[in-house]
């Protein structure tokens, strides 16, 4: 299949038909600037090829334009059977037909069936391989979907590369035998290769577990059977050994006799507790009487110390309050005098305000006058700075300029470098020769080179006209003519007639700014904060007002001097008095205080003595000598009971091992004489249940049920390794598979990296790594343009196994080369043009300049009218 034609009508920005035409075999190039519309040509192909007529995707609603209405395509292919017109519309009544020399041959579903078998059935198609959507150069990628097609596509293209593939594999064959094995695998084993929940090979894991859990039980209860009858023979030993009556007897003694030595000393140390109480009761009075003797000596020395310190405080608090009363009555004395200090202050501050009204009426005349000159030149500089602004709008700015500077300067690039590229002539008139040569900007001058980038002629004097073509190579490329029109747009732009005039515009502009700067200087010292902040300085002086009988302004100072000296004489006086007031205030509290203080301490003192009642010093020293020699009785006789005590904590041991001997003993006869009841009922029970029959049966049973898990298992290995030895197969074939691939892209890869080679992917039947120098790059570490590199050149080694299959299908790169350097990018062109030779490349792209250099066949896609 080789494309021809396509046929856009209301796809996207094509609202009437836009066509491509005369695309022929080898390269054809579509090289035309952003947004021209070459995304949207290869959706459509897309679109035709493998959406249904029927269709609402989102990929086809986006074919639609923003208006609405119904995307319509048609694209004229050519194969061995002869030239076809294949058309679809999707939404307002969709239909897909194709036609033959203009006659109708399928539509409708048979339509689509005619565009599946055009494509070899293939749901990934040639997009899947060969085709490059913008921005996906890369052989990964895109949605799952589509990564999906991509993988069945060379999967197919394995199967058919070759009857040689066929007949090592088996091909489709070899598929089915792999299925059959895996399915039959799946039946036991999940694809982890553990037993499948339900299935035989688990069932007999699960019988086998069962019995052996059988076997471990019935095991367990026949050992534990052997185990009671070993319990019950040791327990009726022990219960023999306690109850003989010889070791009842000497235990029954041994108890006896430590509780007579137990209560002996527990009588011993009743009455030496007796003692020890009676010691404490004699210590307790002596020191009683010690306390009291030294507490009567204390309270007579702090009674006496106590009367001196009141008798010293009330006479300095007398002291104190005399000295209180006499500062009183100097205060009251400093406040009078204040007083009238502060009338007479009030007299000279009147006097003072009416004299300085008087001078403000003067001075508020002269400011009014001062403030409405200065506003009068304040708004005058307003005024120039506003008319200089509106001015210093206009015209262009310093970007503009500089923009219609870079433009006249690649005006002037451009025709140096069309002149440069250009022919030449050069006139060399013969010696007395009056006539001359004309050119449309006037005669041409002697040895001066004339460029003739455009067909030109000359006019000679007296004999004709000439005209010069400089044909196709000196034909210009509109670089100059695109120069000049974007510098008149920009002049255009500004109202400007040429550059020149569009200078002194901006001069004028300049100017006007340097005007508004100095208006804006000179408001700005006239008026810092505002024309109305004068104003409101000008509303704020009062208006002269007529002051009579004004007191002469420095006589009235002098007086309020005086006064103010006055006054604040009286008041430091007073603040002094209050001060001196204060601290006679403080220092009586503070008497008062200790007097309070002391007067408490005597009364505690006086009080403390009265509870001693009316003993003496001599009677209270006689009861502490007496109660010290009582204490010292209580504690001879304490001493010499001691003497003589036994240990009562050995004999308190003996006894409690003696009890805990007897307390054992009757505790172990009551614990084996139910025991022995339970192990006989054990036994007597675990014999009736026939345990060891039982035992022997499971064994039998978990022989053969082993036997079955073997036979499963072993039936597992085999499927496994049947299934590897299938995919080993499968994997030659792939090598198979690749050994075309490899031969194809060798020399392609050559272009680029001398001696470079690829490895496979074994499931993604793509490239893995790139080999170069000896070294393994992987790909997704290559640069974005070496990937793209290796990506089209694998496209095109496709390309060219899809044709020797059969399926011949153009291949259609949008952009493939983005990334690509100018030395590699001419490589590139080299490998298109080789594989070129029986096949169709269809290149779209933006870089025109780039894309002169790969030759081909020119394409437009262009509208040609409703």
């Amino acid at each position: 299949m080789k494309i021809r034609a396509i046929t856009l009508n209301n796809v996207r920005r094509f609202t009437d038909p836009a066509q491509v035409t005369g695309i022929g075999d080898g390269i054809n190039v579509l090289s035309e600037p952003n947004e021209h519309g070459k995304s949207t040509l290869f959706d459509a192909i897309q679109a035709l090829f493998f959406k249904p007529f029927g269709s609402r995707d989102k990929e086809v609603a986006a074919l639609r334009p923003h208006a609405g209405g119904a995307p319509e395509v048609t694209i004229e292919v050519e194969t061995d059977e002869g030239r076809f017109a294949v058309h679809k519309r999707w939404f307002q009544k969709p239909l897909a037909t194709v036609h033959r020399d203009g006659r109708l041959i399928a539509q409708a579903d048979e339509a689509e069936a005619w565009i599946a078998q055009l494509l070899g059935g293939d749901a990934g198609g040639p997009s899947g391989l060969i085709w490059v959507r913008q921005g996906m150069t890369a052989l990964t990628g895109g949605s799952t979907k589509e990564e999906k097609l991509a993988l069945e596509a060379r999967r197919d293209l394995m199967t058919s590369v070759g009857a040689e593939v066929e007949a090592m594999t088996g091909g489709r064959r070899m598929d089915k035998a792999l299925a059959q094995c895996r399915d039959e695998l799946a039946q036991y084993a999940t694809g982890t290769g553990r037993p499948r929940t339900g299935g035989a090979w688990k069932e007999a894991q699960d019988q086998v577990e069962a019995l052996q859990a059988t076997r471990d039980q019935l095991t367990a209860t026949a050992r534990e059977l052997q185990d009671a009858l070993a319990e019950r023979q040791r327990a009726r030993r022990a219960l023999a050994d306690l109850e003989a009556p010889e070791l009842v007897e000497e235990r029954r003694q041994k108890l006896e006799a430590a509780r007579t030595a137990h209560d002996a000393a527990t009588r011993h140390a009743e009455e030496l507790e007796t003692l020890d109480r009676a010691v404490d009761l004699a210590r307790l009075t002596a020191e009683s009487a010690t306390s009291r003797l030294d507490s009567y000596r204390a309270g007579e020395v702090e009674q006496k110390a106590a009367r001196a310190a009141e008798t010293t405080a009330r006479k300095a608090a007398e002291t104190a309050h005399s000295t209180l009363s006499e500062r009183r009555g100097t205060l009251d004395t400093a406040e009078a005098a204040a007083t009238d200090a502060r009338a007479a202050l009030k007299t000279a501050e009147d006097h003072h305000r009416h004299a300085l009204r008087a001078r403000a009426a003067r001075d508020g005349a002269d400011r009014r006058r001062a403030l409405e000159d200065r506003i009068k030149e304040a708004e005058e500089a307003r005024r120039r700075m506003e008319t200089a602004g509106a001015a210093a709008q206009s015209g262009p700015d310093a970007a503009t300029m500089q923009r219609l500077e870079t433009l006249s300067a690649e005006l002037s690039a451009s025709r140096a470098a069309r002149d440069a590229a250009a022919p030449q002539v050069i006139v060399r008139y013969a010696p007395g020769q009056s006539g001359s040569i004309h050119s449309d900007s006037g005669p041409l001058v002697e040895g001066t080179p004339l460029p003739l980038p455009r067909s030109t002629t000359l006019r000679i004097d007296g004999i004709g006209s000439l005209e010069v073509h400089p044909g196709a190579e000196g034909a210009e490329d509109g670089t100059v003519e695109t120069a000049a029109a974007s510098l008149q747009a920009a002049l255009d732009q500004i109202g400007a007639a040429d550059l020149a005039g569009a200078c002194a515009a901006a001069a004028a502009r300049v100017e006007a700014a340097a005007r508004q700067g100095e208006a804006k200087a000179v408001l700005n010292s006239l008026a810092p904060e505002g024309i109305d902040a004068l104003h409101q300085a000008l509303a704020a002086i009062p208006a002269s007002e007529e002051v009579s009988d004004a007191p002469d302004l420095a006589r009235a100072e002098d007086a309020l001097e005086t006064a103010q000296a006055g006054h604040e004489t009286c008041r430091i006086a007073r603040e002094t008095a209050a001060e001196a007031l204060a601290d006679a205030k403080a220092d009586a509290a503070v008497k008062d205080a200790q007097l309070a203080s002391l007067s408490d301490r005597l009364q505690r003192a006086e009080a403390q003595q009265a509870k001693l009642g009316d003993v003496t010093e001599d009677a209270l020293a006689t009861q502490a000598a007496s109660t010290a020699a009582a204490l010292e009785a209580a504690r001879l006789s304490h001493a010499e009971k001691a003497k003589d005590a036994p240990d009562a904590a050995s004999l308190r041991a003996a006894l409690t091992r003696a009890e805990s001997v007897e307390a054992q003993a009757r505790e172990e006869v009551a614990r084996l004489r139910p025991l022995l009841a339970r192990l006989s009922e054990r036994i007597t029970r675990a014999s009736g249940d026939a345990v060891e029959e039982r035992l022997a049966e499971t064994e039998d049973q978990l022989q053969a049920a082993e036997e079955t898990l073997a036979r499963i298992a072993h039936e597992v290995a085999v499927l496994i390794r049947l299934e590897g030895a299938l995919q080993d197969a499968r994997n030659e074939a792939r090598e198979r598979y690749f050994t075309p691939i490899v031969k194809e892209l060798k020399p392609l890869l050559q272009l680029l990296w001398p001696d470079a080679e690829l490895t496979w992917g074994e499931e993604s039947l793509l490239p893995h790594a790139l080999i170069r120098e000896g070294r393994e790059e992987p790909i997704d570490v290559l640069s974005g343009g070496t990937q793209e590199q290796v990506a089209l050149l694998v496209r095109l080694a496709f390309a060219r196994m899809l044709a020797r299959a059969g399926r011949i299908a153009p291949v259609i790169l949008d952009d493939a080369l983005v990334f690509t350097d100018d030395d590699r990018i001419e490589r590139m062109f080299d490998a298109l043009h080789r594989q070129a030779s029986d096949m169709q490349i269809i290149v779209l792209t933006c870089r025109q300049r780039a894309f002169r250099a790969l030759g081909g066949q020119a394409l437009r896609l262009q509208t040609v009218g409703p």
